[in-house]
């Protein structure tokens, strides 16, 4: 396993490469990241394989992955976890603790290199904490959240983020005002123009 960039991260910034095992439809793949490039790309962390907050989060992200696919979005999860901790879960039905069968990659990040590269590393828990990116299809960070381990994510705000991140990308001229959803008014950076959307409101 392999990865760049060490040091902070921060948006803005190319997103630290990786080369790593993953399961991908109950086999083992070797992924790199930047084969992504020209997708978007949700890399999201989380602590272990059979545990109690991370399954929710895991089969969360894979029952919406229609939706992410529809809008050329590739998802990713990575955990400390082996590739053959990551196989048992996926075998291991949903009832049970398990996660069952997966529409995305669960990658294995053993040696902790991806995990400290994203600065999303526990050193004392010796976990990843529940980091998530969007990066763009250059490959540059566009949104970055961390949430301590007790807490889990929403697949609905990674989504309405991802799509406000797509629409600012394509309309230069615009941005998204706070809660933005597809469809909404966006306004325009500029001190006489954004006057338009707040006589709107």
């Amino acid at each position: 396993m392999t990865y760049q960039n060490e040091g902070c991260i921060r948006v803005g910034q190319l997103a630290p490469d990786f080369t790593a095992t993953a399961v991908v439809d109950q086999e083992f793949k070797t992924i790199k990241l930047s084969d992504y490039r020209g997708k978007y790309v949700v890399l999201f962390f989380y602590p272990l394989d059979f545990t109690f907050v991370c399954p929710t989060e895991i089969t969360a992200f894979s029952d919406r992955h229609g939706d992410f696919k529809q809008i050329n979005t590739e998802v990713l999860g990575v955990s400390v976890d082996s590739e053959f901790s990551h196989l048992a879960w996926i075998q291991t039905d949903r009832k049970s603790g398990g996660v069952g069968d997966l529409n995305y990659p669960l990658v294995s990040d053993i040696k902790k290199e991806i995990s400290s590269a994203y600065n999303v590393l526990d050193p004392e828990a010796g976990v990843a904490l529940r980091g998530l990116f969007i990066i763009d299809k250059e490959g540059v960070i566009q949104h970055a959240t961390i949430n301590n381990l007790a807490f889990g994510r929403n697949v609905d705000e990674t989504l309405r983020v991802l799509q406000a991140v797509q629409y600012v990308q394509s309309h230069p001229d615009e941005v998204c005002p706070a809660g933005w959803q597809p469809g909404e008014k966006t306004m325009s950076p500029d001190p006489i123009k954004s006057k338009e959307f707040f006589a709107a409101v």
